[in-house]
């Protein structure tokens, strides 16, 4: 049976950057760089920049179907955010992905402004969640205000001139008080999280409704746990120090008792919400990035129809 998809080589796929020039040096791309995310200027080359080049003709495409629209119409269309929604497991590197595109996207003249929001803003507070009895499954679709996220990309790609949204801490594991992000009119949106591919409830909208492309970065279950291990180790040291860590305490164990902890969170929590959420959604992207044991990309499949 013919598929929707082309699947490509990691060789294929790098000839594919054509002329594109690289405008990131390694110093950027160190501040870039996700923790344990050995992500090298040569797969920014190989990788990111072919999917560069793909979304900037994505986004000339859509803006010559809007002026299709106006035409129709007899008047000009306002151009709007093209959106773009980048999913994945915990740990697997969505976030690197995410601001290494932001920072390539922002550098083709045809769209200087690039927004990134993550969908960690949009987590109830953990007040909420403690009441709810969702502390447990934080990360999952239940632990998130699902309708204001979809107001605000909705708000957004409408045209807005500006809109807000909470500021999440991961130190503190929590929402920040009174904080607030504000977003003003980019020419492009990335919108990064968990469950962003997630097909809404029935007779509603959800916020892939409003992508013009999605990504999903993808790897075997048994090398994200990997991978999420050994990011809660190198935490353990760095981030879990920090007495204002909502996970000091775990900082101060030892390390056999820091790699049970590491292993029962991901087997009853991250590896639950993988299989039962997330990896289903992996049909629903434009395009998939699938990452071999060493975090490298291995090949791309990218929807054709």
């Amino acid at each position: 049976m013919p598929s929707p998809y082309v699947e490509l080589s990691r060789a294929s796929w790098r000839a594919l950057r054509e002329s594109a020039p690289l405008p990131l040096t390694p110093a950027e791309l160190d501040e870039l760089r996700g923790l344990r995310d050995p992500i090298d200027i040569t797969e920014v080359e190989e990788v990111y920049l072919p999917l560069s080049r793909l979304l900037n003709l994505f986004f000339l495409a859509d803006g010559g179907l809007r002026d299709t629209v106006g035409a129709f119409l007899g008047e000009r269309v306002q151009p709007t955010p093209f959106v773009i929604g980048v999913a994945g497991s915990v740990a697997v590197g969505k976030s690197t992905t995410s601001r290494v595109l932001r920072t390539l996207l922002a550098r083709w003249p045809e769209h200087p402004r690039v927004a990134l929001v993550t969908t960690d803003s949009f987590l109830y507070p953990n007040a909420v969640l403690a009441e709810r009895g969702l502390m447990q499954r934080k990360g999952f679709p239940e632990s998130y205000d699902r309708r204001a996220l979809v107001r605000f990309v909705s708000s957004v790609k409408a045209g807005a001139e500006q809109a807000t949204i909470p500021v999440y801490s991961h130190l503190e594991y929590d929402i920040v008080p009174g904080a607030r992000q504000t977003v003003r009119r980019p020419d492009i949106l990335i919108v990064e999280g968990l469950n962003v591919l997630q097909a809404p409830p029935p007779g509603q909208l959800g916020v892939a409704d409003f992508f013009d492309f999605s990504i999903y970065v993808d790897a075997r279950v048994e090398d994200v746990r990997r991978w999420y291990v050994e990011r809660l180790f190198a935490l353990r040291r760095t981030a879990f120090a920090d007495p204002r860590s909502y996970f000091h305490r775990y900082a101060e164990r030892d390390e056999a008792a820091a790699e049970e902890f590491a292993l029962r969170v991901w087997r009853e929590v991250n590896e639950v919400n993988l299989v039962e959420n997330i990896l289903p959604t992996r049909a629903r992207a434009t395009l998939v990035l699938h990452k071999g044991e060493g975090h490298a990309v291995q090949r791309v499949r990218l929807r054709r129809i």
